[in-house]
């Protein structure tokens, strides 16, 4: 099982790096390319219909097409994951607002370890393995809230 990673620029590797630590400590496998859907709607086209991802996640700024892409081009999930800069709510709207019949899960701007852990989620439900990482995962956000709480109140 594993998740591709598809970046609309090289700009965008900074949110994807949030995904890549998540991915790595559930020990999912991943795979991460970039290819634009505005300037390599080819490599976009050619990495889709080759890969061998269950689940894609797609991120992308400013007009944000990627992710709708993508979708349009496979039936398996695809998460988008809207990069801030300029335009925000031009990325988040295209990354939401997708037509009837195509589509896309979104996380909010810049969340690219949502993205991970939803993907993650997907897989989990054929791989006891990874729902055993997320779970333990879940513990360790619970236990740290718990330390910060007596921190706070000591």
């Amino acid at each position: 099982m594993s998740i591709q990673i598809v970046l609309g620029s090289k700009s965008d590797l900074k949110v994807a790096e949030k995904a890549i630590a998540v991915l790595k400590e559930l020990g999912v496998n991943y795979k991460v390319s970039v290819a634009s859907a505005h300037r390599t709607p080819e490599l976009v086209d050619k990495l889709v219909s080759e890969a061998d991802a269950e689940v894609f996640i797609a991120i992308a700024g400013l007009s944000a097409a990627l992710p709708g892409v993508i979708a349009a081009r496979t039936s398996r999930p695809v998460i988008g994951v809207p990069v801030s800069g300029a335009l925000n709510l031009d990325a988040i709207l295209s990354v939401v607002q997708m037509p009837p019949g195509i589509p896309v899960a979104a996380v909010g701007l810049d969340r690219g370890e949502n993205a991970a852990l939803l993907a993650a989620q997907i897989l989990s439900l054929k791989d006891d393995r990874i729902a055993d990482a997320l779970e333990a995962y879940r513990r360790r956000l619970k236990d740290k809230v718990a330390r910060d709480s007596e921190e706070v109140g000591a």
